[in-house]
């Protein structure tokens, strides 16, 4: 009996230490609910194929919103938005000048042709009334009146032709010639549009605060159209995954707040819940310990608010929320 003691005096101690485990340790590991960072990259690409004519970012570089990347070679692109804005010129001319009517050098032919038909009015009415007295007394035949008549109306209608189309001159093109020429114009400036937009899009800029991942190409370099050059991180696609056991679900909601640390981080950071995952899914056995793989867990994701210091794949260890928070 007395050497029974000691073995189970060590039998008591083992049982006393598993009790502590399943208490203490377990229940310290249930208390943290393990992630880890993902990102999503943003790739900047040009739509036309041309050489890297500058870059202004290198990678681990920040960049703000709204800050230069890359510049692909803009000479050709360039002619080309001269070349529509030369087009919108000469069209706008067009339509002003046919709005205008003619020229006061053109209408001035139409004055000195009025003269003149005119004046042969006058001459042909002069004639014509020294001639029908003559007639009427039988010095000269019918037909003679009926000559100094018809050069008269002749006269008078050549009068009539030449005030008419001088009038016409002063009024310009015909109505639809002008909204032709306004419709040309118009599309003259789409095309000028189109080729200034071409010329923005040659450097793209940050879409937001990021972190350069990755540079493709070199200044120098060939690079085909709407192949990426760099690659982006953005702030905001910067996120914390973690998966929460089903029987806490209830707790983790859209725009709450969550608190979380991971090795290397200065100090412990809180994220804001975006997304939670409306079916569950069973716990992912690299995140979670052997004895918790078979339990039904939620993905939650949110957005840190130190994202720009956090690196994707980073492991952190997330503060479950309590029952009353």
């Amino acid at each position: 009996m007395t050497r029974l003691r000691p073995v189970l005096a060590i039998g008591a101690i083992a049982i006393l230490a598993l009790l502590v485990w399943l208490l203490f340790l377990r229940g310290s590991e249930a208390r943290t609910l393990t992630g880890y960072i993902e990102g999503e990259r943003v790739y900047l690409a040009a739509p036309v194929s041309g050489s890297v004519a500058a870059l202004y970012v290198r990678e681990g570089q920040r960049v703000a919103a709204g800050g230069r990347t890359f510049l692909i070679d803009p000479r050709v692109q360039r002619a080309q938005a001269e070349s529509a804005a030369a087009a919108v010129g000469a069209a706008e001319a067009r339509a002003e000048d046919l709005r205008k009517g003619q020229r006061a050098e053109e209408l001035s032919v139409f004055d000195a042709e009025l003269l003149a038909a005119q004046a042969t009015q006058r001459e042909a009415e002069a004639e014509y009334g020294r001639i029908e007295p003559l007639v009427r007394r039988g010095i000269y035949a019918p037909a003679r009146l009926d000559q100094v008549r018809a050069a008269r109306d002749a006269a008078r209608a050549q009068t009539a032709a030449v005030r008419r189309r001088r009038e016409v001159a002063t009024l310009g093109a015909r109505q639809d010639a002008i909204s032709q020429a306004r419709q040309q114009a118009a599309q003259a400036m789409g095309g000028l549009s189109e080729a200034n937009a071409r010329l923005g899009q040659l450097s793209p800029t940050a879409p937001a605060s990021a972190r350069v991942e990755e540079v493709f190409y070199a200044p120098g370099e060939w690079a085909p159209a709407n192949t990426p050059v760099l690659a982006l991180l953005p702030d905001n696609e910067v996120k914390l995954v973690f998966f929460v056991p089903e029987a806490e679900m209830a707790r983790y909601r859209p725009g709450r707040t969550v608190r979380f640390a991971c090795d290397g981080c200065a100090a412990a950071g809180s994220a804001r819940i975006t997304w939670v995952s409306p079916r569950p899914e069973f716990t992912p056995p690299i995140l979670y310990s052997k004895g918790s793989r078979d339990r039904l867990v939620y993905r939650v994701e949110a957005l840190p608010a130190n994202a720009a210091t956090l690196n994707p794949g980073l492991p952190v260890d997330v503060t479950p929320l309590g029952a009353g928070q």
